[in-house]
């Protein structure tokens, strides 16, 4: 179960910043709670708020964005409302309060609405297609240089990318994380409330500090975990976490290796790493199922950002290896509601990932970055510099809101010291950005360490302050 919930949590210029309107009576939504569809939750309610598809157009089309409430256990204490989302971009938030019942401290509980949502054209929020028949392995489009010939992951990156335009062009120079953040602004006065608390985790937390560059006086408690630097996006984001991916790689191979006798791919670094990408390279197959390159690559992707699941997906790998079922599975493409396109999730990880921010639009420029992180990062250079659809997007604009202009007051950051999914100089950016913040950073190689690392610093920490608002004197380690 808590690999299904930590799972759950991924499936990261000057503009002119249009803000919904601020006066929290002027409701332009009524929310007509009732069930939700597929969730199995008894006291989880959700409803639907319309929102502009075009900030600057906000009297032309809307849109649907779904809305979750796991009402305060004691209204006595109730503070207010919690809002948050999935992470990813591309993962769903609306299950997100019923995964947390039960996990959150009671104190926490008690005194929080707790709204999930569902970013714009993720699942039940309007949902988008790329015209593809399923979801890549994980939810991201990614291809390694040298399996083919460069000119080959440029074509299909090419036609992914028109593919996008013909099924989801209306939608696409809309995708971005600041239109998110505009419409949790609109979620928040459909609730009727001044202010909300936030907790974000991975690129929620981006979506969290952007909205308190726009909002700063709509922000009560802000709880950011792992937040990715929105002024990196995307590109150069992806290129700078390389060398923490292939850091925690040979951290994974030598666990492997020290556990030789039961995984049996080698008893060294270099033995276990040649190995598991020769596995990699030829792919597996299960009884009738195939084991393609992308999926063993999901899982290594896996062990590289969070270290309490290595043993497990060491043992899967070992099985898969030798023809047999993984004896801990994970999902490696994401399910959807009834009715969701079935590349979903995959179509607005894409979608917001070259919304954000225009990418280089030459081949050769990823040609050029190949030639170094191959050199440099051997296991995950090839991958994290390779082209994507972002250089032939429809759109090529630069939407972010940068950090230097927000003037919210200060924010709760956590971090682990090895996470090599968003590395804590992001957390450090996003500390010194929004003035005041405290960080809780533990050493650990697990991404978005609240709640599921098992730190209990971390955990007293975030818990005392979604309670009480209060900040630590002074940034922890754990």
């Amino acid at each position: 179960m808590r690999i299904q919930r930590w799972m759950s949590m991924f499936a990261g210029a000057v503009l002119v910043l249009i803000a919904a309107p601020a006066i929290a009576s002027d409701r332009d939504n009524t929310l007509a709670w009732g069930p939700c569809d597929g969730i199995d939750h008894p006291r989880l309610q959700c409803a639907t708020v319309r929102v502009p598809l075009d900030y600057s157009r906000p009297h032309g089309r809307t849109i649907e964005i779904a809305v979750s409430r796991l009402p305060a256990t004691d209204p006595a204490l109730r503070h207010g409302v919690l809002l948050t989302t999935g992470g990813g971009p591309g993962g769903p938030g609306v299950p997100r309060p019923a995964e947390f019942d039960g996990v959150l401290d009671p104190g926490v509980l008690a005194r929080y609405d707790l709204i999930g949502f569902d970013i714009r054209f993720i699942e039940r929020s309007t949902p988008i297609s790329c015209g593809q028949a399923e979801e890549e392995a994980g939810a991201y489009w990614v291809r390694t240089a040298g399996v083919r010939p460069f000119a080959a992951d440029v074509a299909e990156a090419k036609s992914y990318a028109a593919g996008c335009a013909r099924t989801a062009g209306w939608a696409l120079p809309h995708a971005t994380t600041a239109n998110a953040a505009r419409d949790m602004d609109r979620i928040r006065i459909a609730l009727g409330e001044r202010t909300i608390s936030y907790w974000g985790s991975s690129y929620a937390g981006f979506v969290g500090a952007t909205y308190s560059t726009l909002f700063p006086a709509r922000i009560d408690r802000l709880l950011l975990d792992s937040p990715v630097n929105g002024d990196t996006v995307w590109r150069d984001f992806e290129l700078n976490r390389t060398p923490e991916f292939e850091r925690n790689f040979d951290t994974f191979a030598d666990l492997v290796a020290a556990g030789d006798a039961t995984y049996r791919f080698g008893a060294t670094r270099t033995e276990v790493k040649d190995n598991l990408l020769a596995l990699l390279a030829t792919g597996s197959v299960v009884g009738e199922e195939e084991w393609t390159r992308d999926e063993l690559g999901y899982y290594l992707v896996l062990a590289v950002m969070v270290d309490a699941l290595r043993p497990a997906i060491a043992l899967d790998l070992a099985s898969i290896r030798d023809g047999a079922p993984p004896p801990v599975p994970f999902p490696v493409r994401p399910a959807a509601p009834p009715g969701v396109p079935p590349d979903n999730h995959t179509a607005v990880n894409m979608a917001v990932r070259c919304g954000d921010n225009a990418w280089p639009r030459n081949p050769a420029d990823y040609r050029a970055d190949l030639d170094v992180y191959t050199a440099k990062y051997p296991s995950f250079g090839s991958s994290n510099a390779n082209i994507t659809p972002c250089a032939f997007w429809p759109t090529a604009r630069d939407n972010r809101v940068p950090l230097a202009g927000n003037r919210a007051h200060g924010a709760l950051i956590l971090a682990a010291l090895g996470d090599a999914s968003v590395p804590p100089r992001n957390s450090r950016a996003v500390q010194a950005a929004i003035r005041g913040s405290r960080m809780v950073m533990v050493d650990s190689q697990y991404h978005v360490p609240f709640p599921y690392a098992g730190s209990t610093c971390v955990n007293d920490a975030a818990t005392a302050y979604l309670v009480t608002g209060r900040l630590p004197a002074a940034d922890r380690a754990c």
